[in-house]
């Protein structure tokens, strides 16, 4: 009479089983942390009352990026979680492949900017251009605007002229907006005591410019932008090659782990067919 064996495969190795669960239990908080943030944006900003604001793309909404990346970050996440606990092989390669593909995307954007940066300009400037004319049409892409005049000390794309492209900003005779002929609060030099008026604005673009260095700031946010990254390329190279890292490291993390399963699986089909042949 044959006794009944426990068959052992070869030992997975929790160092690389943990290590994986780790790192994506932290990719997956984010992920739902940012999807949350995205979500609830969008409900409070009633889109999800009033379908027909989806299809308005006249202007960029911060809130896709939340959504988009969040939602990528979620799923990634989940099923590098799931499959390094569960030791699934389908869940790990579906980890693998698809961070690999935004690896392969994200170097390929990289190359194409660099190759086509004259075409990328160009469509900055019409982004820009866009969300200038949509910027009181969403809060968020308002302090957006506001936060990107503030911090690189720039209005408009290529000066404080580009305003007249607003509805509430232009200079039109039949315009009966307050600020009319004006740039947002964001454009304005900031007071020295910290106070801040938002109304500093108002009327600025009847001025002289000269006489408008007094008050705001009259360089565009393109010029300023190139600038930036030019005097900070080595932390923004840095920031890049560090996630471009991680990510080699997750799939590298998550093919070892597969490689392992599938070692033990195999070795343990041969020792059911050596018993059962004997």
């Amino acid at each position: 009479m044959r006794k009944h064996q426990h068959y052992k495969g070869a030992e997975v190795s929790c160092c690389v089983k943990y290590f994986l669960f780790g790192f994506n239990i932290i990719f997956w908080l984010l992920g739902a942390a940012f999807l949350a943030i995205g979500l609830w944006a969008w409900a409070e900003k009633g889109v999800l009352s009033n379908l027909s604001s989806i299809t308005d793309l006249g202007g960029f909404d911060p809130v896709w990026l939340f959504i988009v990346v969040g939602g990528v970050m979620f799923i990634l996440g989940f099923a590098g979680c799931i499959g390094a606990l569960r030791e699934n092989t389908f869940l790990l390669k579906f980890f693998s492949v698809f961070l690999g593909l935004i690896f392969f995307l994200e170097l390929t954007a990289g190359i194409l900017a660099f190759v086509f940066k004259d075409w990328i300009k160009d469509q900055l400037n019409f982004f820009i251009y866009n969300n200038v004319k949509a910027y009181r049409d969403d809060i968020d892409l308002q302090n957006l605007i506001d936060f990107a005049q503030e911090y690189w000390l720039c209005c408009g794309a290529h000066g404080p002229d580009d305003w007249n492209q607003n509805i509430y900003f232009n200079c039109t005779k039949l315009n009966p907006s307050r600020e009319r002929c004006g740039v947002p609060f964001s454009c304005c030099i900031k007071d020295p005591s910290g106070v801040l008026n938002t109304q500093c604005g108002y009327d600025v673009r009847l001025e002289a410019e000269l006489d408008r260095q007094d008050y705001i700031y009259t360089k565009g946010c393109v010029g300023q932008f190139e600038k930036w990254l030019q005097d900070n390329l080595i932390v923004v190279a840095g920031i890049f090659v560090g996630i471009a890292l991680l990510q080699i490291f997750g799939i590298c993390l998550a093919q070892n782990l597969v490689s392992d399963i599938q070692s033990g699986q195999s070795q343990l089909v041969t020792l059911q067919r050596a018993d059962s042949a004997e």
